[in-house]
């Protein structure tokens, strides 16, 4: 054999084969995945109940009385008001009395706001008071503005109290509506008129001290103060711009009132 052609003469030995990696053993089996219990998707027991029909026969009545009973009230009230409001009919003529009842004062309907010519009043309600002090003398306060109040407690207030919006304005309305021009009243709705008014204004006096520490309240004088709204600038509108009064006469305040007794 030619020694130039690259080959070895030495004797080969016997092949060995090439050492292979070890197999890796087979995965484990895994258990499938649970799926996570809510009870929220459990399935409602066939004989499970809701709302009302979970209660005990007992409580059922109960909740259906108690429907029943603000259904009729609601129903009373919605027709006492429509009552009030319409024109004169034979209900209104034979009940009217009844329907004054309920809708005076809390509930009374007022249409100005909707009337061919509104409201250009600005009317001022106040009030002042002989109050005897601690020491037992007797004094008479100055005039205090309970709508200037009112209205500093409504301005800036998102969501003012129906109270101090209304209150004070319709105790007056209501004044005015049953008392003659001499301040007389008409009536027995004037003398409720008198004692509804004089509640509120001793009320809003015990919350501004008037009497001071130890004194009390024992006669009360209400008085309007009506300023006319001037026209804009644009309206040969002529209007008077001085304030009007009409002053009430004095009140005298029974005991239990002025020591808080109305509250």
């Amino acid at each position: 054999m030619d020694a130039n052609d690259g080959r070895s003469n030495a004797p080969e030995g016997p092949h060995v084969p090439a050492q292979q990696p070890p197999h890796p053993p087979p995965p484990e089996p895994q258990a499938p995945p649970q799926p996570s219990y809510d009870p929220a998707d459990a399935p409602a027991h066939p004989d499970a109940r809701l709302g009302v029909a979970a209660l005990s026969l007992r409580y059922q009545v109960g909740a259906a009385l108690a429907v029943a009973v603000v259904a009729v009230a609601a129903l009373v009230h919605l027709g006492m008001v429509f009552l009030h409001v319409a024109p004169s009919n034979t209900v209104t003529k034979q009940h009217g009395k009844a329907i004054d009842e309920w809708i005076y004062p809390e509930f009374e309907q007022n249409w100005k706001l909707f009337a061919p010519n509104p409201l250009q009043q600005n009317i001022e309600v106040q009030v002042r008071a002989d109050v005897r002090t601690a020491d037992g003398t007797t004094r008479t306060t100055g005039w205090y503005d309970l709508s200037a109040e009112d209205g500093a407690a409504i301005d800036g207030n998102l969501l003012p109290s129906h109270t101090e919006q209304n209150e004070l304005r319709r105790a007056w309305d209501f004044l005015t509506a049953t008392h003659d021009a001499e301040n007389r009243p008409v009536g027995l709705r004037g003398t409720l008129a008198e004692t509804y008014l004089r509640r509120i204004v001793v009320l809003r006096l015990g919350r501004d001290d008037a009497a001071g520490p130890g004194g009390a309240v024992q006669r009360v004088q209400v008085r309007s103060r009506t300023t006319n709204v001037p026209p804009p600038e644009w309206s040969d509108e002529q209007v008077s711009t001085t304030p009007e009064y009409r002053l009430l006469p004095w009140w005298p305040v029974p005991a239990d009132e002025a020591a808080g007794g109305v509250r």
